[in-house]
């Protein structure tokens, strides 16, 4: 059966999509669903140490959100452009979005800050991107931390307070574009109670481009292609996975970008875990045959997204839409700054 966009659409009231984030972080709602058997429990994010077992490992990533988004002018007109970060190709060329984009061609130049940092327009790309190449005096991730604001999805209208409620408490390498956000959930505290239960820790590293939220575009998804994103599993957490695979433990990912990066490292050693990084591209969906995640958290996705695929891939595109209606009923919070799921 060919699966259309259509098939993984489902109606959200407007009010259910977590504007700012809930005081404490592990307060937030835990829908528990068993994929085996359909069978849902409400709970809170604290109580996800109930559904671990000492010589599981819980995997997490431990990217950082870059404060990607800038403001500068032109520097022959003085017009106004809005730059977003996507990744850094090398040196200093990065990939951008660039707003509005037909202001923005082939060797303009832009001035942020008073023309502490300095960039020039070197390539056009698809989607409104553009490839830049800055030029500045001092440390470029200092610059941006000064002039920088942290890119929130579209669908967040409200400010902010604290820059730190959209970075996980692990975050650790800068990179991202967008948060992992089925983390934010996590505390220190909880974490450090995780561990005393005898579960592993494990960090990997993925970047989170805005092609996360990129919609799919056609209606069959079997065409839609994916958006790359590098990656980054060490020697000393493949290891640690390995450990737990061969005394029976399972491996618990935190997040869709956890899930991609263990998915796209056994589908390339042929079920095995091992120290990799490289760019992955990879698209799960139904009919995706699991090789290294047992269980996972998640948050609440966007209608019709890749995300909500790959949920389905799991669970079944019915299960999956029968939680997010047992979700939407019990008045859960979505997206972002939204509650989770524990999907085992």
């Amino acid at each position: 059966m060919t699966l259309t966009v259509d098939d993984f659409d489902y109606d959200l009231p407007h009010e259910l999509i977590a504007q700012t984030p809930i005081k404490e972080r592990d307060a937030s709602r835990l829908l528990v669903l068993d994929h085996k058997t359909g069978e849902m429990q409400d709970k809170h994010f604290y109580d996800v140490i109930d559904q671990l077992n000492p010589g599981d490992a819980v995997v997490m990533n431990n990217s950082r959100v870059m404060p990607a988004r800038i403001y500068g002018v032109k520097g022959e007109t003085g017009g106004h452009l809005e730059v977003l970060l996507l990744h850094n190709i090398e040196g200093d060329r990065w990939e951008t979005l660039v707003k509005p984009a037909k202001r923005a061609k082939v060797g303009t130049e832009i001035n942020f800050g008073d023309g502490a940092l300095r960039a020039t327009v070197t390539k056009e790309l698809e989607h409104g991107g553009r490839e830049i190449e800055f030029s500045y005096d001092g440390i470029f991730m200092e610059i941006l931390n000064q002039l920088g604001e942290m890119p929130l999805p579209p669908y967040i209208k409200e400010k902010l307070d604290d820059q730190e409620r959209y970075q996980t408490v692990y975050s650790k390498e800068p990179g991202s574009a967008a948060a992992p956000t089925a983390g934010l959930h996590w505390t220190k505290e909880l974490l450090d109670k995780v561990e005393a239960k005898g579960i592993k820790l494990v960090y990997l590293t993925l970047h989170v481009g805005l092609g996360t939220f990129r919609p799919v575009d056609e209606d069959n998804i079997e065409d839609h292609k994916m958006h790359s994103e590098f990656y980054q599993l060490s020697e000393e957490s493949a290891k640690t996975l390995n450990d737990v695979r061969a005394n029976g433990g399972r491996i618990i990912a935190t997040g869709t970008t956890s899930i991609r990066t263990l998915e796209t490292i056994g589908t390339k050693f042929d079920g095995e875990i091992k120290a990799d990084s490289g760019w992955t591209d990879i698209f799960i969906k139904p009919g995706y045959d699991w090789k290294v995640v047992d269980a996972f958290i998640t948050n609440f996705h966007l209608p019709k997204s890749t995300l909500v695929m790959l949920v389905a891939a799991f669970t079944g595109r019915d299960m999956i839409l029968n939680a997010y209606q047992h979700a939407i009923e019990e008045k859960y919070r979505f997206f972002s700054f939204g509650d989770a799921m524990f999907i085992k």
